[in-house]
């Protein structure tokens, strides 16, 4: 797709394979267009530009330091390590890019922060590569669970999203290494479990969260898999669980005192233009408890644009205004804020042998 005149320029600072969807993305957004690359190897950046769709005008830069002091350059996705974003976000945002980053957004909440000062030092944005928020399916299935008289008030949520990882990844992966990732499983596939359960609790922070015994850690003492409840001060539960070691999973259930939400494929639905969604409504049994009364109905969401485009779509959105005088919108940067507070308690609450851990502020 061409590029409109207001396009943002974007620089990519590390060849990560998930920058390969990003780039694709890029190219395949509106407003967006993919100027730039940087890896710390000359060689290596050239080779990402040449196999994933960089037009024959980007630059190719061997150091992230060339690509931030490049003017031209609007925004930075930053596919780094986890334990590189606070050094490379807070100069992206020093050097006047905005930020698209990915998650797990620090390894604690007060390295956000510094990100976050930076950011706001700078008037930059910043937002966070939780792409299915940004899929209409999402923002259908608010609608229900916002219905009173349909979903009525919520109880409890359960969210899961495992996949099982084969040996080379195991041992050699960044998301398995103390010193890269050092938040493991619970980083990469609870950000998104976590996310979910805020997301369907309207982002309000529980108040205390237990981490569930039996979790597995690597001799490394990274996280390969774990779970956690969360208990809110009016009663509301919910649990996750989040794994390296376990088939493809990825649902999300929502329970209300009227209904029933269920999905699926929450983080990368089954097919890239469509996506669906169940729901129940004051549920009940047949006469001779033989079946469901009524039965739960499917919703399913068609989509021009896949989830990551859209994600590119609104960023670029909130940055061509930035440009032309608003302030940064502070949405995002909240929700990336309040999920890894809530990563930060599960965390403490493993180190701790699963005692209860007050979520922070």
């Amino acid at each position: 797709m061409a590029a409109e005149a207001s396009s943002i320029r974007f620089g990519i600072l590390g060849c990560a394979d998930i920058a390969r969807k990003l780039s694709r993305a890029i190219t395949l957004a509106p407003n967006a267009e993919l100027y730039a690359v940087a890896s710390r190897s000359i060689e290596k950046a050239k080779a990402f530009a040449s196999s994933n769709g960089f037009p024959p005008h980007a630059k190719i830069y061997g150091s992230y330091e060339s690509l931030l002091d490049d003017p031209e350059i609007d925004a930075v996705y930053l596919p780094l390590p986890t334990s590189l974003h606070l050094r490379w976000a807070v100069l992206a945002a020093q050097k006047k890019k905005h930020i698209l980053i990915e998650k797990p957004v620090a390894l604690n909440a007060s390295e956000f922060d510094a990100i976050l000062q930076a950011c706001e030092s700078s008037g930059v944005q910043i937002m966070d590569g939780t792409m299915w928020m940004h899929h209409p399916r999402t923002a259908a299935m608010r609608d229900f669970l916002s219905d009173s008289d349909l979903f009525g008030q919520l109880k409890s949520i359960h969210a899961t999203f495992t996949f099982a990882a084969n040996p080379d990844f195991l041992n050699n992966d960044i998301r398995v290494k103390p010193d890269l990732d050092a938040l493991g499983a619970l980083g990469d596939a609870g950000w998104y479990c976590v996310r979910s359960v805020l997301w369907t609790a309207n982002y309000e922070l529980p108040k205390t969260v237990v981490a569930l015994r039996g979790a597995i850690l690597n001799d490394a003492g990274v996280i390969l898999a774990c779970g956690a409840s969360l208990h809110w001060e009016d009663g509301k539960v919910a649990t996750f669980h989040c794994s390296f070691l376990s088939n493809l999973t990825m649902d999300v259930t929502a329970i209300g005192t009227k209904g029933t939400l269920h999905v699926n494929d929450f983080v990368i639905p089954f097919q890239e233009h469509e996506a669906y969604f169940s729901a129940a409504t004051k549920s009940g049994f047949s006469e001779l408890v033989t079946g469901w009364v009524p039965q739960p109905s499917k919703h399913v969401i068609t989509v021009d644009l896949p989830q990551e485009v859209r994600m590119v779509r609104e960023f670029s959105n909130l940055v061509g205004a930035i440009k032309k005088g608003s302030k940064p919108d502070t949405k995002w940067p909240t929700l990336s804020r309040k999920t890894q507070l809530v990563l930060d308690a599960v965390k403490a609450s493993v180190d701790k042998g699963f005692e209860p851990v007050e979520v922070g502020y």
